[in-house]
């Protein structure tokens, strides 16, 4: 006859519960701040005044509750559990801790993992409890939803604004401009600067060169550095602001739950308001750089006819950086030297291969400038010849050179 002795399970040792609590604001408004203050008080004396527990510490995060990036502690707090360093966690409801359902789940699944509670005091749940997970999950789907509605109603704001033409006046670090008791007005000194960055630009100053000459001259950018980007020159030359004009709703949240921003090529409808705040530079200024931008724009034409940036970065030092455009793809020629002798090729053909534009001809830089100094018997430096050429379109076996004044075009036998 079998025997059977039961050895019971070793009582668990008495031992007092690490505990922590967790709050968390979606912004750093005063009220919100206050809010957040007295929660944390609150959490540090109910935590420290009960006898069986040890203070842990409390996190706090200024953050949406949508996404989990960006909210530094509550990532610090959930690194230290998995230490062993937190046995409970207070925290005030599902939301605070996340708006996403997805992402509540793994949490409690988590921490129970590791057998460690976290209690929501407003819905008065308990994560260690596996019955419990269906009405928590339920919970933040709810709390999802109020996110997705909230959203909406801010989105559906901003357009009523725009459609009245209404536009914000609380720009920071914009360079020529401050705002005033909700107006856009003119700093004097930054101004200058942005006057200046036009001037060069149409000079034929590239963007690096702009950008050695400004900190090359100790001029600062709108935050106070030394170095410039050549992004912010860029960005400051192509916005529209700096006419006096503004084009609302450039971007829009194309989700709410990662918040992503994405540029509104067409997907949503824009704004454009003329005169709405004192302009820096003229809109002949401004417009005569967005088309010297798209003559240095350098794009290559892809197999499928699609065109795209080839990322060649223009350089005004020379006669024909922004002039050669291929005859049959329609792309800008590059500067290159092959074997000690300067060349102009087809775009396509140097990024894709010479079946992309198996037609276009390769130019010999020596041979283009002498026929353009001929066409004026009187002779004409490099300089004045940009100022007359629009553009020479290039094919097989001729060049057809474009003059801006009279619209005449001629054509050059290619010869060498």
């Amino acid at each position: 006859m079998k025997k059977v002795r039961i050895i019971p399970p070793i009582p668990k040792e008495y031992k007092k519960l690490k505990v922590a609590g967790y709050c968390r604001v979606s912004t750093s408004g005063p009220a919100q701040l206050r809010s957040l203050e007295i929660q944390i008080k609150t959490y540090k004396k109910m935590i420290r005044s009960h006898p069986d527990w040890i203070y842990a510490g409390v996190f706090y995060d200024v953050e949406s509750g949508l996404r989990r990036n960006g909210r530094t502690d509550l990532n610090k707090m959930l690194r230290k559990a998995a230490k062993g360093e937190i046995d409970y966690i207070i925290t005030k409801s599902i939301s605070r801790v996340s708006r996403d359902t997805l992402e509540i789940l793994q949490i409690i699944r988590f921490l129970r993992e590791r057998g460690i509670n976290m209690h929501f005091e407003t819905e008065d749940l308990d994560s260690i409890n596996v019955d419990k997970e269906f009405e928590i999950t339920l919970r933040g789907m709810l709390a999802q939803d109020e996110s997705r509605n909230t959203s909406e109603n801010i989105q559906w704001g901003f357009q009523r604004k725009f459609e009245k033409g209404d536009i914000f006046t609380q720009y920071k670090n914009f360079m020529g401009y401050t705002c005033v008791d909700g107006d856009i007005v003119i700093v004097p000194e930054q101004a200058e600067v942005v006057r200046k960055i036009f001037d060069l630009y149409l000079q034929g100053l590239s963007l690096g060169q702009i950008k050695a000459y400004l900190q090359s001259q100790g001029i600062k950018t709108v935050t106070g550095k030394d170095v410039w980007d050549r992004k912010t020159i860029q960005k400051i030359l192509k916005n529209e602001k700096y006419k006096g004009d503004t084009m609302l709703q450039k971007t829009f949240t194309e989700d709410f739950m990662t918040g992503k921003k994405v540029k509104n090529i067409g997907q949503r409808g824009r704004y454009y308001i003329k005169d709405s705040h004192p302009a820096i530079v003229s809109a002949e200024v401004f417009d005569k750089v967005q088309e010297e931008m798209a003559k240095r724009a350098s794009i290559v034409r892809n197999e499928d006819g699609t065109v795209e940036a080839s990322g060649i970065k223009y350089n005004g030092k020379y006669l024909l950086g922004n002039l050669l455009v291929c005859g049959y793809c329609g792309t800008s020629y590059r500067r290159r030297t092959e074997r000690g002798k300067v060349v102009w090729r087809c775009s396509t053909r140097i990024e894709i291969g010479k079946g992309a534009c198996p037609n276009s001809p390769t130019l010999d830089e020596e041979w283009v400038k002498d026929i353009l100094r001929k066409t004026y018997s009187n002779g004409i430096c490099e300089e004045d010849l940009r100022e007359k050429i629009s553009k020479i379109k290039v094919y097989t076996k001729h060049i057809t050179v474009f003059y801006k004044n009279d619209g005449e075009t001629v054509d050059f036998e290619i010869w060498y």
